[in-house]
């Protein structure tokens, strides 16, 4: 149902793409609209996780120059049966993460300096579980592609907003290309909005089964989104349409509300994991030493 969702989510923002371009153009416009959506779409499948990365300045790292941070990687990436994933580290100072890369064979993972500090080895466990789960998941792809058509409606907009707009497919004039100007971006940034609600709660659960201890995951989500409120990312200030790709909102002060955030409610998403962790019982492993040995399992998805 999650992907059925995505998927009407999806289109839905790339017919306003092209309902955009129709107002811009008429039917040339709309037509150029597409082509512009499927360009935009081949680059981000070959190209969009490596331009996050240096949009944040990621540093790849290995076993030698942060042991402890790829070995739970590593850890992590064979109890989700995935192809060991690039490793990048992030100098700044709010804990933060997100995955990105077109598939599970291309996929990297990047953590915040402040992560490594801010939490304990089972709680980094179990964030970079969830961004692992994304990964295996695909929501790596789908949340690239739905920024970068997002972005695009807000570039169009404006465009159109300067050039004043096919008049002759707009019978307000220029108040229609005004409200075109705010609805649509609006429209747009609540499809994406939605979009990413849907995956996180599927990354949480799925996070929560590779590390066998949802409340690991729990912990950190509540100590990252204290400190986010707090502590300022000015890179993902600077480029806001990636904001929705981290673990927690990197926006200073969660900036948006209820109605218009990035990422499902924290407390709910604890709720859930703290539910699961009931349901599941006090199963799984004890540390991060104990991740695939089964002699640590009683039940859930360690049985």
């Amino acid at each position: 149902m999650n992907f059925f969702r995505t998927a009407i989510l999806l289109a839905a923002l790339t017919a306003l793409f092209m309902g955009i371009g129709y107002m811009v153009g008429g039917q040339l416009g709309m037509i150029v609209a597409f082509l512009i959506a499927l360009a935009m779409n081949g680059y981000s499948y070959w190209n969009s996780g490596n331009a996050v990365l240096r949009m944040h300045n990621a540093v790849e790292v290995d076993a030698k120059n942060a042991p402890e941070y790829y070995e739970i990687v590593r850890r992590l990436a064979i109890e989700a049966d995935l192809p060991m994933p690039r490793v990048f580290l992030i100098q700044n100072p709010q804990p933060n993460a997100f995955a990105t890369g077109r598939n599970p064979e291309n996929a990297s993972v990047a953590a915040t300096t402040g992560l490594l500090d801010f939490l304990g080895p089972e709680e980094v466990a179990g964030v970079m579980a969830h961004e692992l789960a994304h990964v295996k998941n695909r929501d790596t792809l789908t949340m690239t592609i739905t920024a970068t058509i997002a972005g695009a409606i807000s570039m169009l907009t404006s465009f159109a907003f300067f050039m004043g707009g096919n008049r002759s497919n707009n019978p307000l004039g220029l108040i229609g290309t005004i409200a075109m100007m705010v609805l649509a971006p609006l429209a747009a940034s609540i499809v994406q909005m939605a979009i990413s609600r849907t995956r996180e709660y599927s990354a949480d659960r799925l996070g929560a089964e590779y590390c066998g201890r949802p409340l690991w995951l729990a912990t950190a989500l509540n100590k990252i989104a204290g400190a986010a409120r707090q502590i300022p990312n000015n890179t993902a200030e600077r480029n806001p349409a990636t904001a929705h790709m981290f673990i927690i909102n990197p926006l200073l002060g969660g900036r948006m509300d209820r109605l218009f955030s990035t990422h499902p409610d924290t407390a709910s998403r604890v709720a859930a994991l703290e539910n699961l962790a009931e349901e599941w019982g006090a199963t799984g492993p004890q540390s991060i030493a104990d991740l695939g040995n089964p002699g640590t399992a009683g039940s859930g998805p360690w049985s």
